[in-house]
């Protein structure tokens, strides 16, 4: 029989339908109101401006070159390199100076003295705070532009083959999160029979495998990424060991760590989960599960949080959180729709029962998408021209029109699962098959040979399968859903794809504001940037230096922290222990505790810290240099 629309009568999902639509307006509503008076939001750091500037004409040989960037950045050695016009190294360090002071990111090279009349090449490479590479180059000319022999990288950073395997691999993990949490989600909560289902299982484990294995090429490949491009660099134990002191790097361990939970969890839920029989116990073991289960994939989910966007710029601590709901709803979205469609395609026993469940766990995720998706692009994209003009804003209306496209499909299978039946089975033999079935059994029982039992058992139970399979594949609704469900699939790829494209695109407002060469951090209300240095001495061997820590916007509410740590040599200096707390003495309030994260050598940040009310502040740090030498220092600073 083939299948034919359902007629478009009463339907017991039209309010669900009917809030959905509500739903849709009032998103496309506050979207609009978000977008029109949102202010910036840092992430993925931008040039903004440069000394000498891109194609400038300078009389005399500057004594150094400066460049200036909309948020904190990482370097290290060769971030700024100064060519000349036959290929020469102009700078004279190997690691640029960081010059920042206020709000201004700067970083420069000293020149040479004498420099010769000519064209002037500067290619710059560094990581973003949200862990991305970035780098650029320009030129300038002293006297007069001449002729170069150096060519300016067409590569950006990140690219080339190493970058497509990172690339790769950076799909590959997202897709493997959506089936291990999405498949998993969808055994627990819509069909607790497919703990028993193979299908089922070997579609978990493969998102396992995948996540797993993406993570692992990840972390190796980090530091080529970032730095040199070569896939040799994969092994170099050092390069490796500077990866695991970064924020990305140590996201990368954590997920694997979990991914060992993760395996526990599915032994359990596929083993002695599925053979488990008294219905008490299954319940009490459903809970345990569960509660395990959304720990373990809240933690993954908060390793890509922690890492990339969302823990960077304003209001980290809300971002974080909200970034790890929206991971987790596409997961039990899109990865529930790959377990139905499975379901579907490879089991005959799947219900309408926990179709239905399905369905409502599907409209749930969606709303928890359009919260937080509203949230995600106010802090990244920040303007309509930047919706419009900017590559991350091209892709984002991409994305919202591949979620309404995949609705609109979803609306369908909506349809057909409100006119899903569960036909008998039994009824359905013919005669024929019966005697031959009856047959069978009293050969069975004849035979005392075990093996030949068990075969027949076999094929009995094969026949029977075949046989609900067959009639339920005549359904014509189940047939429509299957149908609109691989179409919901089809489109949920393209969907995962360009949201994870959108997580390694620089976000429209940085893009926006660095083309009008203007830094990203937003002017304070009150006061300033708080800068502060300290001079320390532990008292130990290399146990002097200078501690740098600027504080922006230097006012109450959220803060960005950064410290430099210096040696008595001027150059960055790391050291086994750094601490800070805050403490207003005239209000009794504090001491705050603030535990910055290591971003470069010498070089630490934290995002979003609070102080409740303007004062006079106390800003202590501690400083250790070795396992038994440490000192305290303190300044006062006036914040708000």
């Amino acid at each position: 029989m083939s299948a034919t629309a359902p007629h478009p009568g009463p339907s017991p999902i039209r309010r669900p339908l009917a809030a959905a639509a509500l739903l849709a307006a009032l998103v496309s509503l506050v979207f609009g109101l978000l977008l029109a008076g949102a202010g910036p939001a840092s992430a993925h750091a931008a040039l903004t401006g440069s000394d000498p500037s891109d194609g400038a004409v300078v009389d005399t040989a500057p004594e150094q070159v400066t460049l200036s960037f909309s948020e904190a950045i990482a370097v290290g050695d060769d971030s700024i390199r100064v060519l000349d016009p036959s290929g020469k190294r102009a700078d004279t360090e190997a690691e640029p100076r960081d010059l920042s002071e206020g709000g201004t990111v700067r970083y420069g090279v000293s020149l040479h003295s004498g420099l010769p009349d000519g064209t002037y090449t500067v290619a710059w490479q560094a990581i973003s705070a949200d862990s991305h590479p970035i780098s650029g180059a320009f030129t300038f000319s002293i006297g007069a532009p001449s002729d170069t022999t150096v060519a300016l990288p067409s590569q950006e950073a990140g690219g080339g083959p190493v970058g497509v395997v990172y690339d790769i691999a950076r799909y590959t993990a997202y897709g493997g999160f959506v089936l291990l949490v999405g498949g998993s989600a969808f055994v627990l909560v819509c069909w607790r029979g497919g703990a028993t289902s193979l299908p089922m299982q070997r579609l978990v484990v493969r998102g396992w495998l995948a996540l797993t294995a993406a993570t692992l090429v990840m972390l190796l490949l980090r530091n080529p990424y970032t730095g040199s491009g070569k896939f040799a660099d994969a092994f170099d134990l050092a390069g490796l060991q500077s990866v695991l002191d970064t924020k990305p790097g140590a996201a990368l361990v954590s997920r694997l760590l979990l991914l060992g939970a993760a395996a526990l969890f599915i032994a359990v839920l596929f083993g002695t989960y599925a053979r488990r029989e008294d219905e008490r116990e299954k319940k009490d073991l459903t809970f345990g599960l569960a509660v395990g289960g959304g720990v373990v994939a809240t933690g993954i989910a908060a390793t890509w949080a922690m890492s990339e966007h969302a823990s960077t710029g304003i209001q980290a601590n809300i971002a974080m959180p909200v970034d790890v709901l929206h991971l987790l709803a596409v997961a039990a979205w899109l990865g529930g729709l790959a377990s139905l469609l499975v379901a579907l395609y490879r089991t005959p026993d799947i219900g309408s029962a926990a179709v239905r469940r399905f369905s409502a766990v599907a409209f749930g995720s969606v709303v928890v998408l359009a919260a937080t998706g509203i949230y995600q692009s106010w802090r990244q994209v920040g303007s309509w021209s930047a919706l419009t003009g900017t590559r991350y804003g091209q892709l984002l209306i991409l994305k919202v029109a591949l979620i309404a496209v995949l609705l609109a499909v979803a609306w369908f299978s909506r349809r057909w699962t409100g006119r899903l039946t569960d036909p008998a089975v039994a009824s359905e033999e013919a005669p024929g098959e019966e005697a031959e079935s009856g047959s069978e059994s009293e050969d069975a029982s004849a035979d005392v040979d075990p093996e030949r039992a068990a075969q027949l058992a076999r094929q009995r139970a094969a026949l029977t399968a075949t046989k609900k399979k067959r009639i339920r594949d005549a359904d014509p609704e189940r047939s429509g859903l299957r149908r609109s469900v691989l179409a919901e699939a089809a489109v949920a790829v393209v969907l995962l794809a360009v949201t994870t494209m959108l997580t390694s695109t620089e976000p429209g407002r940085t893009e926006e504001e660095a083309a009008n060469g203007t830094p990203s951090a937003s002017a304070p209300a009150a006061g300033g940037p708080v800068n502060l240095k300290m001079p320390f001495d532990t008292g130990g061997q290399n146990g002097k230096g200078t501690v740098r820590i600027d504080i922006e916007p230097g006012r109450t509410g959220s803060n960005d922290l950064h410290v430099w740590v210096d040696g008595s040599d001027g150059k960055p200096m790391d050291v086994p222990e750094l601490k800070l707390a805050l403490t207003l003495e005239s209000k009794d309030i504090g001491p705050l505790p603030v535990v910055p994260d290591r971003l470069a050598e010498g070089h630490w940040s934290a995002s979003a810290v609070q102080i409740p009310m303007a004062g006079d502040w106390k800003i202590d740090v501690t400083v250790r240099t070795s396992d038994i030498d440490q000192v305290t220092i303190d300044k006062n600073a006036k914040i708000g």
